[in-house]
């Protein structure tokens, strides 16, 4: 077991979820993958050693055709809404969100830049490793949890 922070990283594609974990892995730090909101939650609940950032994509399609509901603990959710709700289940947990269109996507998802560290696709190698350090040394957010881990759009979200 290594001291060094806990990283978990969400995307869709294993690509890049494998891309992410290399280059953090490379720069010393301890990895956790997940391939959608739903398992990333499973983790945020289950891992039980300490999990210091996600790293999420904001577009995290559902893999099935299900719809989400207060009584399914972890439903396949946007980037935006699994950092609130893994943000609920770990205290203190920093959060940057990766994106191919940021702009559009922030818009899309109504997300007011300055709330969370965000990562445009591409990205260099250098640029993610800093980017993460830099997080990590910063406060952690404070992020609405008036919902208390339930998205407020819920039934309008497939998983």
């Amino acid at each position: 077991m290594t001291n060094s922070p806990t990283i978990l990283v969400v995307d869709d594609e294993p690509a890049i979820v494998g891309l992410c974990a290399s280059i953090l892995e490379q720069a010393r730090f301890t990895v956790l993958r997940a391939d959608g909101s739903s398992e990333a939650l499973k983790i945020c609940t289950q891992h039980e050693g300490p999990i210091d950032l996600l790293l999420t994509d904001l577009v995290l399609p559902p893999p099935g055709f299900q719809l989400a509901s207060g009584s399914n603990q972890f439903p396949h959710v946007h980037g935006h809404e699994l950092a609130v709700r893994a943000a609920t289940i770990r205290k203190g947990l920093r959060v940057i969100l990766m994106s191919g269109n940021l702009e559009k996507e922030l818009a899309n998802h109504g997300i007011k830049r300055g709330t969370l560290r965000f990562l445009a696709k591409p990205f260099e190698k250098d640029g993610l490793i800093a980017l993460v350090r830099d997080t990590l040394a910063s406060p952690a957010p404070a992020l609405d949890l008036s919902g208390q881990g339930k998205a407020a759009n819920d039934v309008d979200w497939f998983g």
